[in-house]
């Protein structure tokens, strides 16, 4: 009997299908990809692929990010009920309005936001770039951020820029417990503190690095002096670290609570049998109206020429 994992193998040879997965998937979605990574990763080899068929096994928010930058192939998600709760937070008809109020501005989304949101944004980051993006703004421009709230927090006071941030969070990162945290720590004073920006601000204060899961993940695979890290992000990204550091111990941040709220219910909604059924029936596709595309595609390419070292004209007043 064929197992599921062979049948993935051939579906993806009979549809010249690739698959990229993000970090915070199973670890057995993360070993049958093509690509694993970031958003931003994610992203990149999306638009860079020549297959005709792409499967995200993130959320649908990262699925509409390939289909914007490639909208000549086929983009697949196994569950289109895996959303994100910053996409939820910052519905379009909010976010415009707090766009308008300052009509002056430039808008920098985080693509943790729907297609929609991004169709009234000037420039996307993700946790990766988003130093990088933040510079090439002109100081003399007042800064939208959002819809997180502590990513944004996090960039101001480092890259000491005022910005006006909306006020979404991540349902995961603003989880962790900074007092569960610091009594951890005083358990492994040996370790290294890893945390992502999407984290309170309290959690932040004890963190020795913080950075996205891409930036986390290279620490441990690079810091080998260290042989103990307690990691706050989603658990998905301790299957790359442990592959690359058998020999260290890695700790996942502790929540509120006795919960497992630092796992993301909407990564976790993808499985295998999904992925099978999706290359299968070449569905759900994820498809976004052409008036929105075009609009929404305008940000993401700012991103990706800035990412790339490449000038880019900023627009002028938002009407």
């Amino acid at each position: 009997m064929e197992s599921t994992v062979a049948k993935i193998q051939r579906l993806k040879k009979q549809h010249n299908a690739a698959i990229l997965a993000h970090f915070y998937e199973t670890g057995e979605i993360q070993d049958i990809a093509d690509h694993v990574g970031d958003s931003l990763y994610l992203a990149q080899m999306g638009e860079k692929l020549e297959n005709p068929v792409v499967l995200l096994a993130g959320v649908v928010f990262m699925a509409e990010s390939v289909k914007l930058l490639s909208p000549r192939k086929t983009v697949l998600v196994p569950d289109l009920n895996a959303g994100c709760s910053l996409v939820d937070h910052s519905p379009y008809d909010k976010y415009l309005a707090w766009r308008r109020q300052y009509p002056e501005a430039l808008a920098v989304t985080y693509v943790n936001s729907s297609a929609a949101v991004k169709s009234i944004t000037d420039v996307c980051v993700t946790s990766s770039n988003a130093e990088k993006i933040l510079a090439a703004i002109p100081k003399d421009r007042m800064i939208l951020f959002g819809p997180d709230r502590n990513l944004g927090a996090y960039l101001a006071k480092k890259l000491n820029r005022d910005m006006i941030l909306y006020p979404g969070s991540c349902e995961v990162h603003v989880l962790f417990s900074a007092k569960r945290l610091f009594e951890l720590k005083e358990k492994h004073p040996q370790a290294l503190v890893l945390a992502h920006p999407e984290c309170d601000e309290a959690v932040l204060k004890q963190a020795d690095v913080i950075g996205s899961t891409s930036r986390l993940l290279d620490e441990v695979k690079t810091n080998t002096r260290i042989n103990e890290f307690i990691v706050a992000t989603e658990d998905g990204i301790f299957h790359q670290m442990r592959r690359a550091r058998p020999d260290a111990l890695l700790i996942q941040a502790p929540a509120e609570g006795s919960c497992a709220c630092n796992q993301c219910p909407y990564m976790k909604l993808n499985t295998l049998d999904k992925i099978v059924h999706s290359l299968e029936t070449l569905s759900p596709a994820v498809d976004v109206p052409a008036d929105i595309a075009d609009q929404a595609r305008l940000p993401l390419d700012r991103m990706m020429a800035i990412t790339a070292g490449k000038p880019v004209t900023w627009p002028g007043r938002f009407c």
